[in-house]
């Protein structure tokens, strides 16, 4: 089988990274194209996988669109020199566009209710829309729900062990509690219309974390000069050893709020965007959410106080009930691309197969 996969972000990589050194075991052949976003191809670098840089993407409505005819281009290309059977995306409206042009399959995966804008470029072109059990739209024939996240392909115990060498790199101490604070940059698609926090707001939330915790923080964009001290330095693909070790994870991106729920590091998410993913996740008591403002400001105030009295095992003992009830997502995935003919025939007369992969 030949398997063409698209990374058009940097969590792309961590999603797929798992699936294609097992298809690659199994023998199959896979091919990554990747956009030049953010740190995308420094953790692909970092992970030793190989790829064809499609270049950077384009900012605006009008580039972007010419942006789409370019890049659809440059992937027809690739695709037509390497014949894939299936080509695969996280709402990759590219993978599914260049199937339908190649006569391949196209999976696109994903977790993100309000992206519509992509959507409307993606689900008519696409076989298979895969989400998670929790995702709360719903997409008719073509959409498959699987029990899981998108964080548990890369940081479900089988695949994840964290190294505590990331302290030394973070000069934080053996006993020293720290906090991983995020703050994005609210210029995806998907996030049009939408603010966060006031810089007021921001300074007031680090300070309260200072009372009882060393501040980490990572933001898209330009840092604001009050959090520079705090800046986090380390390499991208190192993060995840970070949060595993963090006390608590503050901040607006639902994806890193998700990694820390997962490694039982409990979160509080400040969005105004709603999410089937986060949803299921503070039902086991380990997210947080707020909306951004100034109200929302005092509560958050009184939940980082509340988890800072609590202790690690009450959040360990939450996150080994969620495990406990999710799949092995990364087991699942391959299995959908091996398998993807007959996939909807499979989950509707079989709900429950998914349940193999726990």
């Amino acid at each position: 089988m030949r398997v063409m996969i698209d990374m058009g972000h940097p969590a792309h990589v961590h999603f797929f990274k798992n699936a294609i050194w097992e298809l690659e075991r199994l023998g199959h052949e896979v091919r990554i194209t990747a956009r030049d976003k953010d740190v995308t191809l420094q953790l692909l670098d970092a992970y030793g996988l190989k790829y064809t840089n499609r270049g950077a993407g384009s900012v605006g409505t009008l580039k972007k669109g010419l942006g789409m005819i370019s890049t659809d281009f440059k992937m027809l290309k690739i695709a037509r020199k390497f014949k894939p059977d299936i080509m695969c995306g996280i709402l990759n409206p590219y993978t599914a566009q260049v199937s339908r042009l190649i006569g391949a399959k196209s999976i696109t995966f994903t977790d993100t209710e309000h992206a519509r804008s992509a959507q409307k470029m993606t689900f008519p072109f696409t076989d298979l829309i895969v989400t998670p059990e929790a995702y709360l739209s719903d997409h008719g024939e073509k959409h498959v729900r699987y029990d899981g996240y998108h964080e548990l392909a890369y940081l479900h115990p089988k695949y994840f062990t964290p190294d505590p060498g990331v302290l030394d790199e973070l000069g934080i101490g053996k006993d020293e509690k720290f906090v991983i604070v995020r703050f994005v940059s609210w210029e995806a698609s998907h996030d049009i219309g939408e603010t966060g926090f006031s810089l007021e707001d921001k300074i007031q939330l680090v300070k309260e974390i200072e009372k009882y915790a060393t501040p980490i923080i990572t933001s898209e964009g330009e840092m604001p000069e009050e959090f520079r001290k705090y800046q986090i330095k380390i390499p991208a693909h190192r993060i995840h050893d970070a949060l595993y070790y963090a006390a608590l994870y503050v901040g607006e991106g639902a994806t890193m709020a998700s990694e820390g729920a997962v490694m039982g590091v409990p979160a509080i998410y400040t969005n105004n965007l709603k999410l089937g993913y986060m949803d299921d996740q503070e039902s086991y008591g380990l997210v947080f959410q707020y909306s951004p403002n100034k109200e929302s400001v005092k509560k958050i105030i009184e939940d980082i106080r509340s988890i800072f009295q609590t202790e690690k095992t009450a959040w360990n003992d939450k996150k080994d009930i969620l495990l406990n009830e999710k799949i092995d997502v990364t087991s699942f995935m391959v299995w959908l691309m091996k398998n993807h003919l007959d996939i909807n025939k499979i989950m509707k007369e079989d709900p429950d197969y998914q349940n193999k992969f726990k």
